[in-house]
Order: C-alpha cells, then sequence, then structure tokens
C-alpha cells in the first residue's frame, strides 16, 4: 500500500506540474511563485514561448545540423517585467537593456567552437537580406529623393559597386557622414536601411568564407582512362582471418598491463561575453564574442561519477569486433592497478584499451587473412554524393587531370601530392582522391584509400595504381594498425583484379613513379 501511495503522489505531483507549466504560464512567471524550473532543448526550440530565459545550458553535444540559431534565439528575446510591459528603449536605457537582456550560455563544447558556429548561424540567418546598394534600396522609402541620396553616396565614396566602402564605416563610427543639408534630417532613417545590407560572403567567419564549390569535370568523368580504372577497382571482396584467440588475450593483457596510461579528469572553463555591438568585420573574424578568463583545474582530479553506467564490454565488442567471451577474458585478467584506471576517465580507458587490442589484432591479420572476390560492385554515384560538392579553399588544389575541379585534401602531404600529379601532365591521365564512400572492410575497421591514379599507357609498366600518402604516426600501435590496413589493401585489390591494378602507400609522387616504373 505505501508503495502504490508513493507512486500516486510523485503521479499527481507530475501532473501538477505540467498543468503549471502548459495550463498557468503567467502564475509559473509571476515573481510570487516559489517553483524554480529547467526546461529541456525541446521546449527552446518550438511550442513553448517564453521571453524569459536568462540561462541555456548545453549538456548535449550539437550535431552540425541542429540550429544552435533557433535554440540560443528563445533566450534572446526582450524579456517582461511583471506587468508583461518588454524591457526595451522606450522602458530602459540603453545600459539598463543590455544589464537586465543577458542571456548566459554554458557550452558542452569547447567555447571557440560554440561561438564561432554560432556566428555563422547569423550570418546564414540575414544572407538573404538585401546585398547590394542601388537605386532601388532608397525608391519605397524616400520616393524621388532617392537619387540625390544614392548620387551622394556614391560620390561621397561611401558605395562602390554596390558595396558600402570602409570610408562609409569609418564615417559612421565617428559621426560624420556627409549628406546634403536637405536630407541630413534623414541621416538616422537613411543609415536604418544600410545597415541591412550585408555581403552575404563577407558576412561569414573566416572558415565560411573559405568554402569553395566542388564539380564534377564531366570530360575527365567520362572517359575512357577513368571508365577503365573504375571498372578495375569498383569489386566488392570479403575476408576470412583465423588466428589464436589464446594468443591474442594473451598478448592484449600484456600490452594492456605495460603500456596503458589514463590521465585524471579535470575541468577547464572559457567564458566569454557577446561584444554590445557587433560589426559585419566581427561576424568576418569570428571575434563577436570576446573570451573574458581562461581558469585551468587541473589540480583537481574526478572520479568518474558512480550514477553512470557502462557496459564496458559491450563498448570494447562494438569497438573491436572480437566476441564478449574473448573481451571478457582479456579485461578478467588485467592487474587490479590497470583495471582501476577505468574509474579515471572511462571514455579515454575505452579508446585506448581499444587501440591496444587492436594493435595485437592487426599483428595475427599481416600472417593470417586472405580476400576473395564478390560479384557485387560500388556504384559510381559515389563520386556525385552531396559531401562532396563543397570543401575548403585553403586545403584544396585546383585541378585539370581529376574528375572534380577542386581536389580537397586532408593534409599538406595530400596537397602537395595532388600538385605533383597535376605538374606531370605527361605521364599521369586522370586521377581521383577515393570518397569516403568507397572502403575496404578490414577486421580492424573500414579502410578508404586515398587514391586512384591512371597513367598514360607506355608511360609506366603498371598503368593502374591505388596510393595511400604516408601520414604522422603518433604511437607504435598505430604504426602496426596503419600497417595492417595497408597490408589488407594490398590483398583486396591483388584478389579483385588479378594483380592488375598496384597498391602502395607512398611519401611523394616521385617514390609513386618509382614503383609504377619497375
Amino acid at each position: 500500500n505505501s508503495k502504490l501511495s508513493d507512486k500516486k503522489s510523485k503521479t499527481t505531483n507530475d501532473e501538477s506540474a505540467y498543468d503549471l507549466i502548459m495550463k498557468d504560464k503567467e502564475r509559473l512567471l509571476s515573481f510570487s511563485e516559489p517553483t524554480r524550473f529547467i526546461f529541456s532543448h525541446s521546449a527552446l526550440r518550438e511550442g513553448w514561448d517564453n521571453p524569459n530565459v536568462f540561462q541555456i545550458c548545453t549538456l548535449k553535444q550539437s550535431s552540425a545540423d541542429i540550429r544552435k540559431r533557433q535554440e540560443v534565439g528563445r533566450g534572446l528575446r526582450l524579456c517582461v517585467n511583471q506587468d508583461g510591459v518588454r524591457m526595451d528603449e522606450n522602458t530602459l536605457s540603453p545600459s539598463e537593456i543590455h544589464n537586465v537582456n543577458l542571456l548566459t550560455v554554458v557550452a558542452s563544447e569547447s567555447y571557440d567552437t560554440f561561438a564561432r558556429e554560432l556566428q555563422s548561424e547569423i550570418a546564414e540567418a540575414v544572407k538573404n537580406r538585401p546585398n547590394k546598394v542601388n537605386l532601388e534600396l532608397f525608391k519605397d522609402k524616400f520616393g524621388k529623393q532617392a537619387d540625390k541620396i544614392y548620387e551622394n553616396l556614391v560620390r561621397n565614396s561611401y558605395v562602390e559597386d554596390g558595396k558600402l566602402t570602409e570610408k562609409y564605416f569609418t564615417d559612421k563610427e565617428k559621426g560624420v557622414i556627409e549628406l546634403p543639408p536637405e536630407i541630413t534630417e534623414k541621416q538616422e532613417e537613411i543609415i536604418k536601411i544600410l545597415d541591412t545590407v550585408y555581403n552575404p560572403e563577407k558576412m561569414l567567419p573566416e572558415n565560411g568564407r573559405d568554402t569553395i564549390p566542388v564539380n564534377l569535370r564531366k570530360d575527365k568523368f567520362d572517359s575512357k582512362a577513368f571508365k577503365e580504372l573504375w571498372s578495375k577497382i569498383n569489386a566488392k571482396s570479403f575476408y576470412t582471418v583465423k588466428f589464436d584467440d589464446n594468443e591474442l588475450i594473451e598478448n592484449s593483457v600484456r600490452s594492456i598491463n605495460e603500456n596503458l596510461h589514463i590521465t585524471g579528469i579535470y575541468y577547464k572553463t572559457d567564458t566569454g561575453i557577446q561584444a554590445e555591438e557587433i560589426s559585419k568585420e566581427d561576424l568576418s573574424a569570428g571575434t563577436a564574442f570576446k573570451k573574458k578568463t581562461a581558469k585551468n583545474s587541473s589540480q583537481h582530479y574526478l572520479s568518474a561519477s558512480t550514477s553512470v553506467t557502462y557496459d564496458l564490454i559491450d563498448k570494447l565488442v562494438k569497438s573491436t569486433g572480437l566476441t564478449r567471451n574473448v573481451i571478457f577474458r582479456i579485461l578478467s585478467s588485467l592487474g587490479k592497478e590497470t583495471l582501476k584506471m577505468f574509474t579515471f576517465n572511462p571514455e579515454e580507458f575505452i579508446i585506448k584499451v581499444t587501440q591496444l587490442i587492436k594493435s595485437e589484432i592487426s599483428t595475427a591479420i599481416v600472417e593470417h587473412i586472405s580476400y576473395n572476390k564478390l560479384t557485387s560492385t560500388y556504384d559510381d554515384t559515389i563520386f556525385t554524393s552531396p559531401e562532396i560538392k563543397k570543401g575548403k579553399r585553403s586545403n584544396s588544389v585546383q585541378s585539370e587531370r581529376s574528375i572534380y575541379d577542386y581536389v580537397v585534401c586532408d593534409s599538406k602531404t595530400e596537397m602537395d601530392f595532388a600538385s605533383a600529379l597535376e605538374q606531370h601532365i605527361d605521364e599521369v591521365e586522370v586521377y581521383v582522391k577515393l570518397p569516403r564512400g568507397f572502403y575496404i572492410n578490414t577486421p580492424i575497421e573500414k579502410y578508404n584509400p586515398d587514391w586512384a591514379i591512371a597513367f598514360y599507357e607506355g608511360k609506366v609498366k603498371h598503368i593502374y595504381f591505388i596510393a595511400e600518402t604516408k601520414g604522422t604516426m603518433d604511437s607504435l600501435q598505430l604504426k602496426k594498425i596503419e600497417e595492417a590496413k595497408a597490408h589488407c589493401a594490398k590483398e583486396h585489390f591483388k584478389a579483385i583484379t588479378d594483380g592488375n591494378v598496384k597498391y602502395s602507400v607512398v611519401s611523394n609522387y616521385k617514390e609513386l613513379f618509382e614503383i609504377v616504373s619497375k
């Protein structure tokens, strides 16, 4: 009976709380109501409008498609007092408005990332505003005087090629905009109109302005050389690998006990505030938010919360591909001090143990794996997926020999390699940076090779080539894993092409050419 009574009481409280929030919002928001409350992120998206939001705490990492502007925008509304009156310029002085209408955002991401992405959202929101200063901009408001206003702006070098100049922003800041006497009294209205004009490209932060479109070059994509290259490498495969579980368990336990080191959790707090006045230059530079403090609390290490439950075995099963029995035997054989490190930082423990186990798997793979060709193939639509249609100018190489007009690279090594492919026009006929949708299954993880290249016939011994450009290995374990993936790739291409396509890991074009020429 007591349990039933407790449950009923809890349900009643839930119902009354719901009624207070959804049906009696005025009482909830009144100063006389003692109830304090926290709303989830869904309430900040739609269906519940509260002008008096002063703190937002993002408890979960936001993915790229979540509109931060929509969430934060709920807190950017001008608040109201107990009489429902907006706290704006009709009620408060400018300084009081900023002090009262203050939103604090506690971001789960790094402050810099959050602030930059938010500015990108703001820039996206205003991109459809007028982006040119022309005569039509003033006609609705000023009629016949529009000609005189526009001519004056051009004559005083405030407008050039339809864009506001730096001279305009400098004079505006100084309060010395030069206008004819007969329209000087309309200066405030003119400035308000000009303030709506934005250059969408300049409005974006640096990382946004860096974006370029990537287009498929139909002549290269439809060329005989690329079609032949693609027909040779588009087959899928399956692998078989057999190794001794006991040997893998023994080697994994030894490696984890000897090499695992977990750092404790500490927290770092960055605090920043949006500037009172924001210009388009601030948004362009990503400086509309100013960092105030940065405190490192590294001397206070935290233990993992006992309220958070981890299925450690399940996590390691999913990340390594091994059976629950094998993972259980590895964990139960670890030293007591090694296993205790899990409490220091569970996430880091899982990542590093996974890496060490995969390193031991990779050693076994090289000796025991074999590949066989399947009848199924990759479709060439992977070269036209939406994710390929844009990239960053700063890490792209303009191309004449690739199937795209720009080759988007992941590192300086790749950029140098792509540039070399472009320069050797007498040897390289066509090439492509393989999209992420093209991969080889391996026991470690899916592996996406870097490059597919077709050389001119007669110039080299091996016309068709798959290349992996070397990256920096942070540790011996990572190096072993990368070497195992390369071994898998070599066996895969050997199986699907009968040795007609060469695969190798290279550092630069010179090394590549030496291999294909032998």
